[in-house]
């Protein structure tokens, strides 16, 4: 079998994507039942809610909608490949080019192309900016940078998948409703 079944019983493989087959609801279900971290966390926190936060710190930062849109989905291939630690993902060079296609997919289905350089640049820094607060939060971890400055209050409690699909689905009404419509 060279598919995975997704949430929304869409046959859909990750090595050969196809467009028409990455739906937001996929996205959002997945990353909501994804946890950070690869579980090693002293409560479920997921990727969706990390995703959201980056989202949320790009508007509050005065972003476009489209780098608020690009940093709610920039972990969207994990949704159809998993999380992978990026100590490890530093050794697979396959697996990295793969999730890259996808990505690109992904960006250009609900952004209409591909990050610039620039652009990955920014949403890459607010995943780094949140990266060091999750491990101190989730893992009491703390680094020997200084902690960098956010414009939101994060909150680590434990919430429910549900709800969590739910906000990240609203978020991405809301900032896709602002973009051109490209699908």
């Amino acid at each position: 079998m060279s598919y995975i079944t997704t949430y929304t019983g869409k046959h859909f493989d990750p090595l050969e994507p196809d467009m028409a087959q990455v739906d937001i609801r996929d996205i959002a279900h997945a990353l909501s039942l994804t946890c950070r971290g690869n579980g090693h966390v002293k409560t479920f926190f997921s990727v969706a809610q990390h995703c959201i936060n980056c989202a949320l710190e790009a508007e509050k930062r005065g972003y476009s909608s489209r780098l608020v849109l690009a940093c709610l989905i920039h972990d969207a291939s994990e949704a159809y490949m998993s999380d992978v630690p990026r100590p490890l993902k530093r050794c697979l060079g396959e697996y990295c080019r793969a999730e890259d296609k996808l990505l690109d997919l992904i960006y250009e289905k609900y952004l209409g192309t591909s990050l610039t350089d620039e652009e990955e640049q920014l949403v890459k820094s607010i995943d780094n900016d949140m990266m060091y607060y999750d491990l101190k939060e989730l893992l009491g971890e703390i680094s020997a940078e200084n902690a960098p400055a956010i414009k939101i209050t994060l909150n680590y409690d434990w919430v429910p998948f549900e709800q969590i699909e739910q906000n990240y689905l609203a978020l991405y009404e809301k900032w896709n409703n602002q973009q051109p419509k490209f699908h």
